[in-house]
């Protein structure tokens, strides 16, 4: 299964924290023990990332790897540990797994936040393309331009923060993180956004380069219900860990508590009918099925 970690009460509502391409488990490491003293917090890395081998996806050839096999991957952690239904947060490619898994699997989805990422993250040639190179020319290529896509500020590279990163990325397998490429390549949540149900926070970086605040509020115009906050960061918004951490702390206990949610916007116009087809997962239960 996926490499991860976990930290918090045992007992405590379960906390699944997903990385954005490229990271690790490190990504969220800051903002952990704020999280912990009230969930089971599990951090995983991506397959080609961290401790997780590439190996686990099912077919990571050029092309082949989509959305629906990493949120798969998520899924078999949360049976693993026995828990039927846990609260989401993700950043970027970890948003997406979230987003996914809350539109087509709604009773796992206690809630969700969706931390600079996107329903669409762009045509996919360019994603194609990357994961091209990353397998002909391996990783090197992107340590240079990473630093400028993941953080507000040039300065934020040289912090501790910004140096774990950096180093787990010139780790990273090239053939795991072109598979994540393709995923992204692949990925277009625009029509099911209305099907998510779970209470979302939307959060996105005023200084976002690789998903503006315009994805943010695409995001938060789908989700009915849903909340937008935007940070002072970059694509990273974690290296904004204690501002994260109080936009997230509420919105969590808020949906674990069962507070009353705040005031719904009306639904976003449905696609036409021959696009909502029955949600095959919208049954409960651990056993693994696949998305797809």
């Amino acid at each position: 299964m996926l490499h991860h970690h976990l930290t918090g009460p045992a007992g405590a509502p379960p906390l699944v924290l997903g990385p954005s391409l490229g990271t690790s488990t490190a990504v969220w490491a800051a903002l952990t023990p704020a999280l912990s003293r009230r969930f089971r917090v599990l951090r995983y890395d991506l397959p080609g990332h961290g401790g997780s081998p590439t190996g686990l996806l099912p077919s990571p050839g050029p092309g082949r790897t989509t959305v629906d096999d990493l949120a798969d991957l998520v899924l078999g952690l949360a049976d693993h540990h026995g828990w039927d239904r846990f609260h989401y947060a993700g950043i970027s490619l970890g948003g997406a797994v979230g987003a996914r898994l809350a539109a087509r699997r709604p009773a796992r989805i206690a809630s969700l936040a969706l931390v600079c990422s996107s329903a669409r993250f762009g045509p996919p040639e360019p994603w194609r393309e990357r994961a091209a190179l990353v397998r002909t020319e391996g990783i090197a290529p992107l340590l240079t331009t990473a630093p400028g896509r993941w953080f507000a500020s040039p300065d934020t590279a040289g912090t501790p923060f910004a140096q774990q990163l950096l180093a787990d990325l010139a780790t990273a397998d090239p053939a795991g993180y072109a598979a994540c490429c393709d995923a992204l390549a692949g990925y277009d949540l625009r029509s099911e956004l209305y099907r998510i149900a779970a209470p979302a926070l939307v959060v996105g970086g005023s200084r976002d380069t690789a998903t503006p605040p315009v994805h943010a509020r695409e995001l938060a115009a789908g989700i009915t219900g849903s909340r937008l906050l935007l940070l002072d960061c970059g694509h990273l918004a974690a290296e904004r860990p204690r501002e994260l951490a109080a936009a997230l702390a509420p919105h969590l206990h808020q949906a674990h508590s069962g507070a009353a949610p705040p005031p719904e916007r009306p639904a976003p116009a449905q696609p036409p009918a021959r696009d909502r087809k029955r949600n095959p997962g919208s049954a409960g239960g651990a056993s693994r099925s696949t998305l797809r």
